[in-house]
């Protein structure tokens, strides 16, 4: 789930646009010039102005493998805060099933059954052997889930969207940034505007596939 903070502005395109205006010595004081200013700047490639919108967010429910891989989009100076494995209670943690294991009955029986017995292992460690939670925490898995409050401006945002809405970018990355696109698009109309236009695969912007296996969308270069 994808929680889109209050400190988050309803009204991003804007915001670019008042920006840009005080350097171009504008009247900012105009919201609809300032629309208009914000939106020549983003469909000319003046991607700049988009530094100046941050999103703050809770991601929750998500794995600790994707969270990872989240961190390592770190252009822009985004922070973040992850569900501590020290204080938090995981002795009966939640985890993610990728859908390859859901679809087999024998296969999420045995995957249930490893992470049924790691909770039970944490739990017994803590209790019956007195040994710390950060210490029995170790034997949490990728699988498990998290949470995180995260903030990130928004051209870092659309960046990671190209690479990660790829056919050929790991499913539950996928689906984050799908639910990161929801949740934008319900939090306001210039939000919705952003997400239907910026936020696609790295082929809508290139015009052709750059992966070694394409997935078909669009055809290769050298075709």
């Amino acid at each position: 789930m994808v929680t889109i903070l209050k400190e988050t502005p309803k009204n991003p395109i804007t915001l670019m646009g008042e920006r840009a205006g005080v350097c171009w010595g504008a009247d900012i004081q105009d919201k609809e010039k300032n629309y208009k200013r914000g939106l020549e700047c983003i469909t000319s490639g003046h991607h700049r102005v988009m530094e100046y919108v941050n999103v703050e967010m809770i991601l929750d429910g998500y794995s600790a493998r994707v969270i990872r891989e989240w961190y390592t989009h770190i252009g822009g100076a985004p922070t973040r805060l992850q569900a501590s494995t020290r204080y938090i209670n995981y002795k009966e943690f939640t985890y993610i099933t990728p859908p390859a294991i859901t679809g087999n009955a024998e296969a999420e029986k045995i995957y249930k059954g490893v992470m049924d017995t790691i909770a039970k292992a944490c739990s017994q460690l803590e209790e019956d052997c007195k040994i710390p939670r950060e210490d029995a925490a170790m034997l949490l898995p990728l699988g498990m889930s998290t949470k995180i409050v995260d903030k990130r401006n928004v051209r870092n945002l659309i960046e990671m969207s190209h690479q990660r809405l790829c056919t050929r970018a790991y499913w539950e990355y996928r689906q984050l940034m799908k639910d990161i696109m929801e949740a934008l698009c319900d939090y306001s109309d210039e939000w919705r505007y952003l997400t239907e236009h910026y936020f696609v695969p790295k082929c809508e912007v290139a015009g052709y596939c750059r992966e070694k296996k394409s997935c078909g969308r669009k055809g290769r270069r050298q075709d």
